[in-house]
């Protein structure tokens, strides 16, 4: 990808710095600014407090919270001839020199609009996009036979989305970013790692939580929990437990647990410590619905 934007109208791409009206600026972008693989889907200024309409399957014509006045760029990257990212920039009145990058959760093909939020209020000018495909955080879908999305969601969007991200930020204030930054937590900060990994560049500063590092083993023991539980039918299988019931696990281990480090303050110090005994849970003659059944207690074993 180029280092720079070209522009059809050069003059109107001096934008803020040339004192465009943030309105004017930010509509010129649809029609004037043209980027590798990259198509502008809209661009508009939005005065916030306001709810907007989300891009996406994840929250489909959901209403999402601008909280400050920003030019919004809804824009789509062609990693591949079979692959693309779909992201938005919202770029805050107030700017000053600083870009983020926001990650995902999960599967992760839903656009973090809380972060993107969060950024531009505190006057970042902020990207996000779906990770190259569009499906929930469990779903995985999305990459069944699908290499290069699979690609896209293991490194590329990032990438691609922080590339494109910075050239429209520089077409839109009339100057480069002067800090870079990347912001996520769980599948963000696997997003994170490898992109301090594969493009270190990209980044002045890199924060990323909750790093799922070993993810193929992560998702092994998700898709094996989720079997004890009954899936792919959970909730017609004798073995599924409920939220509700969870809530009534989670006492009872810390109930039984919580005092192993010799302070009761509902935290567990060392799990591997705890011997938790399921069957203090079975169901009998006084309690027939905070309880679990004889086969809800086995799989509770097996899981713990």
């Amino acid at each position: 990808m180029p280092s720079r934007p070209y522009y059809i109208f050069p003059l109107v791409f001096a934008s803020l710095a040339h004192g465009l009206l943030p309105r004017d600026a930010c509509t010129a972008l649809e029609s004037g600014l043209r980027l590798e693989n990259t198509t502008i889907i809209s661009a508009s200024h939005v005065s916030g407090p306001i709810n907007v309409t989300s891009m996406g399957i994840c929250e489909p014509n959901s209403q999402v919270l601008v909280s400050s006045a920003i030019c919004r760029v809804e824009f789509v990257i062609n990693t591949t001839s079979t692959s693309a990212v779909y992201a938005e920039a919202w770029l805050p009145d107030t700017w000053y020199g600083r870009y983020l990058t926001v990650g995902n959760s999960g599967l992760g093909g839903c656009i973090d609009y809380g972060n993107l939020d969060y950024g531009a209020s505190l006057h970042f000018a902020t990207i996000g996009s779906n990770n190259g495909h569009d499906g929930t955080v469990l779903d995985g879908r999305p990459f069944l036979n699908k290499p290069e999305v699979i690609n896209d969601f293991a490194f590329r969007a990032i990438h691609a989305q922080t590339v494109i991200g910075k050239q429209i930020v520089e077409a839109y204030y009339g100057s480069p970013h002067q800090k870079s930054y990347f912001l996520g937590c769980s599948t963000g900060g696997r997003q994170g790692t490898q992109a301090a990994l594969k493009y270190p560049e990209d980044f002045d500063g890199i924060v990323a939580g909750a790093v799922p590092a070993d993810w193929n083993h992560l998702v092994d023991l998700g898709t094996m929990l989720a079997r004890y539980v009954g899936a792919p039918y959970a909730s017609a299988s004798p073995s599924f437990i409920s939220s509700a019931l969870w809530d009534v696990v989670a006492t009872e281990v810390l109930k039984q647990c919580d005092e192993l480090d010799g302070v009761k303050d509902e935290i567990i110090t060392e799990p591997d410590a705890c011997n938790f005994r399921p069957e203090a849970l079975l169901c009998n003659g006084d309690n027939t619905t905070a309880c679990l059944s004889n086969v809800q207690v086995e799989t509770l074993r097996k899981i713990y």
